[in-house]
């Protein structure tokens, strides 16, 4: 893998501490909220349209955002960006629980869905500048550490808080928590600028067939967690551990372990060769989330073992296809196949599922999960073309 140092091996430093905080506050203040808000919205009335749509508008926001921070970030730095984009993702949260309507919740979700985008390519570009050459795949799992702790709880948890304590005490959270990442992001200080090098925007980016081929793996599961976390609420409604709520606690904790083991396993063997495999998992996964019960339990943690392995798997190729000065727009080609995935698949089955039922809608993902083998072969024969 290519590194991204300067010229030291010392990888702890008070720029990696804050920044990791930071990602910790924004992938809480993510998570308890990408569950909730749909339910949210149903609760008011909004049917499964509305409730799709308050996703899909927030994942469209923040993949649009995404899209222009390569031009950006040489413009206002890691710093500016990072301290903005936590206050449009917090600050507007509280708002939701005065909001009684679907139109202000779409408009509080675009905000948030701004700061979000803000963030997650500053956090993976700014670690990839400072971490030293070859140390870069341990200073993700530093990072990963900081993020574990949300990704396994804040989707069962802002679903128990809403059933429990009420939808304010889950916004009032998903306020906080940003907030504190505020605080971090000013705390920066001398915050490293991005490195020269080319200037490529997102769509020349695409242009690039490598770069494309991973984008459109990670996608096709990204399409489908988008979907899960949308709807499994409400397919899989009710109390106690056989729910949605214990679903997706499974469904995180595995996600979280597996990213870790696809990173050692990439370090020994390489990235390439657990697509497959997670593909194959992922889509077992997510067909058995139709199912009641242990089964639905099983799917969450098969679903997220290949969710994990390929998140791991992909964002390490990304960052292996760019050069040094590109990490902004490799960082920004991953969260988009992540965040546009999602948004697509929050927004479309919105549309979907009054037609087909979860059933099939869960079978669906599951097809176009293997149909992405296809993605994976192509790249293996043209890069033995090009080696």
């Amino acid at each position: 893998m290519k590194g991204a140092g300067h010229g030291s091996g010392r990888l702890m430093s008070r720029t990696l501490v804050l920044v990791s905080c930071a990602t910790f506050a924004a992938i809480f203040g993510h998570q308890i909220l990408f569950s909730v808000v749909p339910l949210y919205v149903d609760d008011l009335g909004g049917g499964s349209t509305g409730a799709g749509a308050a996703n899909g508008l927030y994942m469209f926001a923040t993949v649009l955002t995404q899209i222009q921070m390569p031009r950006i970030l040489p413009r206002f730095g890691y710093r500016a960006m990072l301290v903005f984009g936590m206050l449009l993702l917090g600050a507007p949260t509280l708002l939701y629980g005065v909001a009684g309507s679907l139109t202000p919740i779409l408009a509080l979700s675009l905000l948030r869905g701004i700061g979000f985008g803000m963030v997650t390519v500053v956090v993976f570009a700014v670690i990839a500048e400072i971490t030293p050459p070859g140390r870069l795949g341990e200073a993700l799992g530093i990072v990963l550490v900081f993020t574990t702790v949300p990704t396994v709880f804040c989707g069962a948890l802002g679903l128990w808080m809403a059933q429990n304590v009420g939808f304010l005490s889950v916004f009032l959270l998903g306020t906080a928590l940003p907030l504190f990442g505020f605080l971090c992001a000013l705390g920066i200080g001398a915050a490293p600028q991005p490195a020269g090098g080319s200037t490529a925007g997102f769509f020349a980016g695409l242009s690039r067939g490598p770069l494309l081929r991973v984008m459109l793996v990670f996608a096709s599961v990204t399409v489908s967690a988008g979907m899960v976390l949308t709807f499994l609420p409400i397919s899989a409604s009710g109390p106690g551990l056989f729910s949605a709520t214990g679903a997706l606690l499974f469904f995180a904790g595995s996600t979280t372990f597996f990213r870790w083991w696809a990173g050692r396993m990439s370090d020994r063997y390489g990235s390439f060769i657990l697509l497959v495999p997670g593909l194959l998992l992922a889509a077992v996964g997510v067909w058995s989330l139709s199912a009641d019960g242990v089964w639905l339990l099983v799917g969450a943690v098969v679903f997220g073992a290949g969710f994990g392995i390929l998140q791991n798997a992909t964002l390490l190729m990304m960052m292996e296809r760019v050069e040094k000065g590109e990490y902004g727009l490799g960082s920004t080609l991953w969260n988009v196949a992540f965040d546009a995935g999602s948004g697509a698949g929050a927004f479309a089955f919105g549309f979907v599922i009054p037609y087909t039922g979860f059933p099939l809608a869960y079978a669906l993902c599951a097809g176009l999960l293997v149909c992405t083998v296809f993605v994976v072969s192509l790249d293996g024969s043209r890069t033995k073309e090009t080696a």
